[in-house]
């Protein structure tokens, strides 16, 4: 593709105080008037924090354990993300528009930023959260190789943007309070990435309830099998690999990098720990929500 480097690497753009990518910003007003209808299902998620996972697991629900069904296409048009608008590029909104129901639907957006047609019609939304210091690890790694970001900088200026809500998609704190705020007056099951790689069975069986849907015990071992890290990231319709090189560059680092939980203890240095527990103290204080560090 030509002059990739027009929108490579641009400086993120303030939608109502939330850093986004420039496409998302120019086109707004497509996203904001996103029609859902009633029998979407919505995965929020804030970035890196299993969106690729639950959205695979989601579709093999939906094709009741199918894995051949589930290998038709790539994770990102099966499941597309709904605000990603790259003018001239790619339009989630456009996609989603003319796919058949029942749709599932991704969004990064915080809670304040969906479309209100998601709540008008009352859809169930699946929001999946993971502690904050994996995230921003594996935010670090993910902005070096998915070229739309802008530059990650060093590690240690990387970790200030995110304690500081500087990047894509805004402050994880927000993110993950809002959504969780939310959940009191929606059709919302909130699940968190350290449950769901301690016991995937249990967390698939929370979706099934959420769904309202039944599966037999060794379809939901299968999907519990072909949702793995290590299958998923041999799979080419999950593992992003199908993405061109001026998107993403898996020789920088691989889109599914590790799928561990802990692994912030290799990067963070004492003081960095020390700073970040006390910003994080500062931030979720008053917050019924959370996390585990590792499990």
């Amino acid at each position: 593709m030509e002059n990739m480097e027009d929108w490579n690497r641009r400086e993120l753009v303030d939608i109502q105080g939330i850093p986004l990518f420039w496409g998302m910003a120019e086109e707004w007003s497509q996203i904001e008037t996103f029609e859902a209808r009633p029998d979407d299902l919505l995965i929020a998620t804030y970035p890196k924090s299993g969106t690729t996972w639950v959205s695979e697991i989601l579709d093999l629900i939906y094709n009741n354990g199918d894995t051949e069904k589930c290998k038709r296409d790539a994770i990102y048009n099966r499941v597309p993300f709904m605000e990603m608008i790259i003018p001239g590029v790619c339009n989630g909104v456009k996609d989603l528009e003319v796919m058949q129901s029942p749709r599932l639907v991704k969004t990064h957006l915080p809670v304040q930023l969906l479309p209100s047609s998601f709540w008008k019609n009352n859809c169930k939304v699946v929001y999946v959260a993971r502690n904050a210091k994996d995230v921003v690890v594996s935010y670090y790694y993910f902005y070096q190789m998915a070229k739309l970001h802008p530059l990650p900088g060093t590690w240690e200026e990387f970790l200030e943007k995110f304690i500081n809500g500087k990047v894509a998609f805004g402050s994880w704190y927000d993110h993950v309070k809002g959504w969780w705020e939310k959940r009191k007056d929606y059709r919302i099951l909130f699940l968190f990435y350290e449950d769901m790689k301690e016991n995937p069975k249990r967390e698939i069986q929370k979706l099934l309830k959420f769904l309202e849907k039944d599966l037999p015990e060794e379809t939901m071992n299968k999907i519990v099998y072909h949702t793995s890290f290590d299958v998923m990231k041999k799979n080419p319709s999950a593992n992003y690999t199908t993405t061109p090189e001026w998107d993403m560059d898996h020789s920088v680092s691989p889109f599914m990098r590790k799928g561990v939980s802990g692994d912030w203890k290799n990067h963070f240095t004492i003081a960095q720990y020390e700073q970040f527990e006390a910003d994080y103290q500062k931030k979720m204080k008053g917050s019924t929500l959370h996390f585990r560090a590792e499990i």
